[in-house]
């Protein structure tokens, strides 16, 4: 991969104050403009990780690095820390305390010290970048639990980050509220935001992401998303399945519908579209 690294963490390793130690000498890398699925097994360290990433944590060892520059944490390496990468927590009810939708998206930026005219262009242009725009008045105790999730990275958004750390961003969404946040998502993407999504999913992983890191007991590995949750022995010790659209490729090759060197399908639209537009299998006989 030749996108240069915007954010990474270099040997790292951290414990929780008495208790053993979650990672062990870690490289992780995040890598400009590539949307990065997280994915381990419950306790593999994704939260532990992602908190390291933004600064919510500070390594017992090793360091944090933006743009090959280490990371200070003192007030001023930490603010500008937090206008680089913006981390959203899974239940956005940890997040959001203001009156209103546009109070707490207005939250960071005011921090920051920006003008008021600033602020409320940043406000604007993230209740939009969320499809959120018509709540801005809305009280946030009033909103459901996928618009509260919206809000949540909508403050995040404010503050404009090259890198958006997400965790279980889709979790306890209906469907249709998961499509409206990946959609949100790609918006983001297509507008310059780097974006890191920790989840349990892989089918979601597949679809969504260019490359997965897989947390497993012996380290991180990352890679493009394919051919990593093709890994049946790091699926396993990462406590993950095989995904869906990796099982019906290997059928597809299998059967002769789909050649070596042609991408597999990721979801069942794109496995009709690929089927349709397959030669028919002549009968044995």
């Amino acid at each position: 991969m030749s996108e240069p690294v915007l954010v990474a963490l270099r040997g790292v390793s951290f414990a929780y104050e008495d208790g053993p130690a979650v990672l062990r000498d870690l490289d992780f890398e995040v890598r400009e403009g590539r949307a990065l699925a997280l994915l381990g097994r419950n306790g593999s360290g994704k939260t532990t990780l992602m908190r390291l990433l933004s600064g919510g944590l500070r390594p017992r060892s090793g360091e944090l690095t933006v743009e090959g520059r280490p990371v200070s944490y003192d007030r001023k390496g930490l603010t500008g820390l937090r206008t680089t990468v913006q981390l959203v927590v899974q239940d956005p009810d940890d997040q959001l305390f203001a009156a209103s939708v546009a109070q707490d998206v207005s939250f960071g930026p005011l921090n920051l010290g920006l003008p008021d005219d600033q602020v409320r262009v940043r406000v604007d242009e993230a209740l939009a970048a969320l499809g959120i725009s018509a709540l801005a008045e809305r009280p946030t105790h009033l909103l459901s639990y996928g618009q509260r999730k919206r809000t949540a990275i909508a403050g995040a958004v404010a503050m404009r980050p090259r890198v958006l750390i997400l965790d279980e961003p889709t979790a306890g969404l209906d469907p249709d509220g998961q499509e409206r946040l990946l959609a949100a998502l790609d918006g983001l993407r297509r507008s310059g935001t780097t974006v890191v999504m920790a989840t349990h999913d892989v089918d979601l992983a597949l679809r969504w992401a260019d490359d997965a890191a897989l947390l497993t007991p012996s380290g991180a590995r990352t890679g493009p998303v394919a051919a990593m949750l093709a890994r049946t022995d790091l699926l396993e010790q990462a406590g993950l399945r095989l995904p869906w659209g990796i099982a019906v490729t290997r059928l597809l090759r299998e059967r002769g519908l789909l050649t070596d060197d042609a991408a597999g399908p990721r979801t069942p639209d794109e496995l009709a579209a690929l089927v349709g537009a397959a030669p028919a299998v002549p009968a044995d006989g």
